[in-house]
């Protein structure tokens, strides 16, 4: 099999899962909030904790991961606290709205990203041009809630999540191509959990005892964060952010599926044909041309790459040859 067709087919299994996996988040995390753990400790529990695991894993068993180049890890420092900050944004808002509507509106990150990696210099194909075009109806339907009044703050919370999310998938996606997908996730959570933990300690009032009934929650939105983080920058790597988030549309369908089942969340038959249009766009990857992200010489995020070797002058040459002697 071609080796480009090879990379194209573990790229998309590789976003799938963890669309598949990131849709769980907002069922955990609702669960915890509603179980009486406060958002930001929500945010700082899990973050830490999929951090410690992965370095624990590296640790371990590849401990060549370890190492980045300086200005990569600004980049995933960058890009961390940035998504750390969204994550805040994000289980604030998840406290306010329904995990399905909050989810609907967070689904627009892809939208962000492929306007942010067009202003990199990367250009998309024609299809997910159609692509991204119809998934705006489909979550604008999809916000159609039916009863009662939308809370503004918490759609602004969440728009402000989405957005912070789409800017750290092009910064960490330049990183990527010169450092292993399991690198990049450590240090972006290392930072996120830089973000989350000063927050909660200053948001949230002390606990003496957890709910109990947030532990298992919190437990499973660790796992998940680990999980879907490692496929994530996996995808990205493979396939580039555009096609990874728009991937990414199918955590709307799994979170849809799990509020009906977990929290009795209802969709009208206005968001029903929301969620077909969605499902239509993400069909269409099956058409798509999906090339691996490559390399430029320029962009906003150009300065993201390792030092180039210094060539050798004649002068250097010389002075070689002199000392050989």
């Amino acid at each position: 099999m071609d080796r480009r067709v090879t990379k194209k087919n573990t790229g998309v299994y590789f976003a799938v899962v963890s669309a598949i996996l990131l849709g769980t988040s907002p069922i955990f995390g609702k669960q915890a909030i509603l179980a009486g753990l406060h958002p930001t400790a929500v945010v700082a529990a899990r973050t830490a904790g999929a951090s410690l695991l992965l370095f624990i894993v590296i640790y371990i068993f590849k401990r060549e991961y370890l190492y980045i180049f300086p200005l990569g890890l600004l980049g995933c420092a960058i890009a961390g606290a940035l998504n750390g900050l969204g994550s805040l944004f994000y289980f604030a808002s998840l406290a306010r709205l329904d995990a399905s509507l909050g989810q609907f509106l967070f689904t627009l990150y892809p939208i962000f990203v492929a306007g942010l990696l067009f202003l990199d210099g990367s250009r998309p194909t024609n299809l997910t041009i159609i692509r991204l075009l119809l998934s705006i109806p489909g979550v604008y339907l999809l916000t159609l809630a039916g009863d009662g009044a939308v809370d503004v703050r918490g759609v602004l919370l969440m728009l402000c999540a989405s957005c912070l999310y789409a800017i750290h998938i092009p910064i960490n996606q330049r990183v990527l191509f010169e450092v292993p997908a399991p690198t990049v996730t450590l240090y972006t959570l290392l930072a996120m959990t830089v973000v989350t933990i000063p927050a909660f300690l200053i948001l949230s009032r002390p606990y003496s005892t957890l709910p109990e009934a947030a532990i298992l929650p919190v437990i499973c939105l660790t796992f998940v964060t680990f999980l879907s983080r490692l496929t994530l920058f996996a995808g990205v790597k493979l396939i580039g952010g555009i096609q990874t988030s728009l991937f990414g549309l199918a955590e709307l369908l799994v979170t849809v599926a799990l509020a009906y089942v977990i929290l009795s969340e209802t969709l009208t038959p206005v968001q029903w044909i929301g969620a077909a249009v969605l499902i239509t766009a993400l069909l269409l990857a099956a058409f798509d041309r999906l090339d691996p992200p490559s390399r430029r010489s320029g962009g906003w995020l150009y300065w993201l790459r390792p030092p180039m070797p210094r060539k050798q002058s004649p002068v250097d040459n010389i002075g070689s040859s002199n000392l050989d002697q």
